[in-house]
Formats: C-alpha cells, sequence, structure tokens
C-alpha cells in the first residue's frame, strides 16, 4: 500500500446506507467522491440524521458500504486487515467512558494496542510515546487523574491523545464537541486543527459548530438529505452559494458576508437607529431578535440615537416625539415594546 502523494482516504461513487432484514437496502447517499489529504482538516457538515455518521463509519470500514469503493492510499477498504487498519486511522466516537478507576495513562495506553502485541505490554519506548501525547494534548498533570474525575473537555482531549499515540497518518472523529461548553468547543476545534498541521494529520471530523468550520477548517464537507455531497474550501462553498442551499430554512437566512445565520428580515418592521460601533451591533441584533429592523429610514414611527463616551446611552424617540434616555439594552427593548403598542 502507498500513501505517498495520495489521498490519504478517497471515495469513488461511494453509496452509503444500511441493510434491513426485511426491507433490504435502504441507500442514504450515492455517487459520495471526496477526498482528505495528510496536513488537512476537514469538517463534516449536515443536519442530524443526514448520514455523517453512517458515513464516517463507512470510510472507517465499519459498515459496508453499499455501491462504490472507500480507498485508504491506493488501497481499497475492503482489502485491508483489521490490524492493518488500526495503523492507519484512528477514530474517536461520542459515546462517553464510564469505567471505575480507568486513568488518564490507562485509557491512552489502550491506542499503543497496535504495537505492543497479544499480551499488550508495553515497553519503555510506548510508555514515552504515551507521555508526550498525554503532554500534547495539553493533560500534562493528567496521567494519573480517573476518567470519572474529569470535565467532558478534558475526556475528549484525552481521547485525542488515545488516537495520537496510535500513530495512525489519518484520524476521524464523529461529533468530538457534542457535550461541550463553547469555550471548550474552541478549544478542543483549535487543537485538532494544530495537530493535523503540525504533525501532517489528515483530520476529519462530523460537527454542528458551523462558525467554527468556517473558521478553521481547510475543507468543509457538506451531506445533506436528497441533496449531492459537497466539498471544498469553506470560502468557495460560501461564493458558490452552497451553504445558502444546504442550511437555510423558512425564517432563517444565511448572510454570505458574515459567514453567519441570521433572521429573515423581509418580515420585520423598521426602526430608525443612529450610532455605530459594537454598541450599533449589539442594538441591531437585539431588535432583531423582537422583530425589528435597524435602518437608517428617518420616516419610522421610531428613532433610536446611541451614545457611547465610556457608557453607552440610548435615547428613544417615539411617534409622540417624546425621547426616553435609557442605559441598558434591555431598559431600551421595553421602551420600545411600549412606543410601539402606544
Amino acid at each position: 500500500m502507498s500513501l505517498n502523494s495520495l489521498p490519504l482516504i478517497s471515495t469513488k461513487d461511494l453509496a452509503i446506507g444500511y441493510k434491513n432484514p426485511k426491507r433490504g437496502r435502504h441507500v442514504l447517499h450515492s455517487d459520495i467522491n471526496v477526498k482528505l489529504n495528510a496536513g488537512e482538516f476537514a469538517c463534516l457538515l449536515g443536519p442530524n440524521g443526514s448520514g455523517k455518521s453512517t458515513l464516517l463509519h463507512t470510510l472507517c470500514g465499519f459498515i459496508p458500504a453499499l455501491g462504490g469503493d472507500v480507498f485508504i492510499g491506493d488501497s481499497p477498504v475492503t482489502s485491508i486487515s483489521n490490524k492493518e487498519m488500526s495503523r492507519l486511522v484512528s477514530v474517536v466516537l461520542t459515546e462517553r467512558i464510564e469505567v471505575a478507576n480507568m486513568t488518564v495513562f490507562d485509557l491512552v495506553s489502550l491506542g499503543r494496542s497496535p504495537y505492543t502485541g497479544f499480551f499488550g505490554q508495553m515497553k519503555s519506548r510506548d510508555v514515552k510515546k504515551v507521555k508526550e501525547a498525554i503532554a500534547a494534548v495539553g493533560l500534562n498533570d493528567f496521567e494519573d487523574r480517573p476518567l470519572t474525575q474529569m470535565s467532558d473537555g478534558e475526556r475528549q482531549k484525552a481521547l485525542i491523545a488515545k488516537a495520537l499515540v496510535q500513530e495512525t497518518p489519518m484520524i476521524v472523529l464523529d461529533e468530538p464537541t457534542a457535550f461541550l461548553d463553547l469555550p471548550s468547543r474552541i478549544e478542543l476545534m483549535n487543537l485538532l486543527r494544530k495537530l493535523s498541521h503540525e504533525r501532517n494529520k489528515g483530520i476529519l471530523l462530523s460537527t454542528h459548530d458551523l462558525d467554527l468550520a468556517l473558521q478553521m477548517a481547510d475543507k468543509i464537507w457538506l451531506l445533506a438529505k436528497g441533496k449531492k455531497i459537497e466539498s471544498g474550501t469553506p470560502e468557495d462553498l460560501v461564493l458558490t452559494n452552497e451553504f445558502r442551499r444546504f442550511f437555510e430554512r423558512e425564517g432563517i437566512l444565511f448572510d454570505n458576508s458574515t459567514g453567519q445565520f441570521t433572521v429573515d428580515k423581509r418580515n420585520l418592521k423598521s426602526i430608525r437607529v443612529i450610532g455605530k460601533g459594537i454598541e450599533y451591533k449589539w442594538v441591531s441584533r437585539a431588535l432583531a431578535r423582537k422583530g425589528f429592523e435597524a435602518s437608517d429610514n428617518s420616516y419610522s414611527d421610531i428613532e433610536v440615537e446611541i451614545r457611547s463616551d465610556g457608557t453607552p446611552e440610548y435615547l428613544v424617540t417615539g411617534p409622540s416625539g417624546k425621547t426616553h434616555k435609557l442605559r441598558t439594552i434591555e431598559d431600551l427593548l421595553e421602551q420600545i415594546d411600549q412606543e410601539n403598542n402606544s
């Protein structure tokens, strides 16, 4: 098998799905042609139930393809033994690990099993690699910490260390940020991106973190029911309107200029907002949440002027012409409700 100058993994007209003993084959997607290169950080995005996990499991050989081929280097995945596969692809799944008394060192050591022989006895070289992997994910002081005493984010780092110590050219992760808060999701995505680039590993993960994927991924794979899979750089997929095609729903729009989802403003009532800077941005967001669009329309019934000299001040003028001075956006919204309902 050769991985030199070839994609780490690629597909040719792949069909994925599952076989039901009573109903036969159920194809979720077909004609899938994607690839992952060394040193590439790729994110698989799609709604719940779109088949992301099925695709990942098919790529790793856990479930059979319903058509087409998956290649690791130049070899079909069906021709690769389990032992050989364990040296080519590391997999991190979403299941939480709940094993009494298992420490970080114990968990990460499991990643050396492709190299430690039948009895799993580690040599000094293996121990060194386990400690290096633990340090690489920022868990230096956690070697002897039981997994039951760690946060979800710390456990995910330990699982990534287990994948690292397996010394495979490719790592596949299924929803690694699913149980994490926002700061932990950002930290984990940064870690994976860094490992991919610095260690020349191909890393592919499924995620719902669209904003983070747009900022950090080298490539994005888009998967949705009834649509052909699309892949490319985040910028190309935005400029070709693929994000809009895959993710927009009634009342929810994808803004190509900001790379964010926004409320459909076509049915919003206009309020004139005078101001600039960060206060203008957050006032506009708050108004949109309440069903109003910030604009420069001088004919609006309600006008908001933002003043900021260290401490923000909001001046609301209603249809009566009376102006109210307010200190918080919460008070601003309450005043607008009163003006709108008067």
